[in-house]
């Protein structure tokens, strides 16, 4: 009788792993076949659940309608002049280049030069290799990056989504509490804490990030200091390969730009020590330990969330893996995947729920 009683358990452990797996699997071919969707939907659900709160407190004066227009007013001011910003200094790049062209063409003629006197490789057969570089790195960066146009589609969709899940967001509760009755829903009030605290954290962390970087590079003398900044500390938004194209960038102009490859040299050990600043001081100091996910668990996130959706979906990785996890860890049957994915000191899984029948 036990051991009937054991392989049932086992069973039926086996049944609902099985059909985590399916579910799993359709999950990732629907975000592949609506990313165009998808994408601006999960953005919007994020700026939601950040927006709320102040919603909320302009809601008593003014009702709800009135207090989410202001609200995407203010968010799309703030938003207005972070471009306004970036685009000033994206412009005074873009009337440097001709200078940077035909300084890049004679660091490329010498580079050329001695690879010809060492590796007896002819300037036609490197440049041909140049070219092929250039077309696949090109062919790459468009698969990541999105087009003009669907920037267009995505910024005019997420306003409307922003609106649309705050002035429905008690349907959104009533349907959830329809579903299961006597669930309490405090899985969904840690949830918005951690996106709340995570996205509102990231952005302040950006500013950070670049104000070090500005900093740094305008020590070193490099030009367009302020746009390389933060622009890389735009890109700490992805785990490990921001910090990566961030530097290289910057890196690339001081070896065009100056008489000394050490400059170059200087603009990695600036990002190196902003990189270890932002991951030792910084985030964890502002974000806190809310979203605690270990290295190879936001590595793979990264690389999977970066092919099915590219750039977006390398932003999106860690957390929607940190909200995964507290999801995980509100059901018995998978919450040992919870230690997969977390960091903390203590390898077992926190306890969330006392009665597995309840789930």
């Amino acid at each position: 009788m036990i051991l009937l009683t054991m392989e049932s358990l086992s069973q039926s452990k086996l049944d609902q792993t099985l059909k985590a797996l399916v579910i799993m699997i359709i999950v990732i071919a629907t975000l592949i076949l609506t990313k165009d969707i998808a994408v601006p939907i999960l953005f919007a659900a994020l700026f939601s659940i950040v927006l709320l709160p102040v919603t909320k407190r302009i809601e008593k004066k003014t009702g709800r309608i009135l207090s989410i227009i202001i609200v995407l007013l203010g968010s799309l001011l703030i938003f207005g002049l972070f471009t306004w910003f970036i685009v000033s200094q994206l412009t005074s790049l873009v009337s440097s280049l001709p200078d940077l062209e035909e300084k890049f063409s004679a660091l490329v003629n010498s580079i050329s030069s001695s690879i010809k006197d060492q590796l007896s490789i002819s300037t036609e057969e490197q440049g041909q290799l140049l070219k092929e570089g250039i077309k696949d790195l090109s062919a790459y960066a468009s698969g990541l990056l999105f087009s003009t146009s669907y920037l267009l589609y995505f910024f005019i969709q997420v306003p409307i989504y922003v609106f649309l899940f705050l002035l429905y967001r008690d349907r959104f509760k009533n349907f959830l509490l329809a579903l299961r009755p006597d669930n309490t829903l405090k899985w969904k009030d840690e949830i918005q804490s951690v996106a709340r605290h995570y996205i509102s954290g990231l952005g302040l962390v950006v500013f950070i990030a670049g104000v070090l970087n500005s900093a740094g590079l305008l020590i070193l003398g490099i030009d367009h200091a302020i746009f390389f900044g933060f622009f890389s500390g735009l890109l700490t938004m992805i785990p490990y390969v921001g910090i990566t194209i961030g530097a290289t960038l910057p890196a690339l102009l001081a070896l065009i730009t100056k008489d000394s490859a050490w400059y170059s040299v200087g603009v990695i050990g600036v990002h190196m020590v902003v990189q270890f600043l932002e991951g030792n001081f910084i985030t964890p100091k502002i974000t806190g330990s809310r979203i605690s996910i270990n290295a190879l668990a936001a590595i793979v996130a990264l690389l999977v969330a970066g092919k099915i959706w590219g750039i977006a979906g390398m932003i999106l990785a860690v957390p929607s893996v940190g909200i995964l996890k507290i999801i995980l860890s509100y059901s018995n049957e998978l919450k040992p995947l919870v230690i997969l994915l977390g960091d903390e000191k203590n390898s077992e899984p926190e306890m969330r729920v006392e009665d597995s029948e309840s789930q």
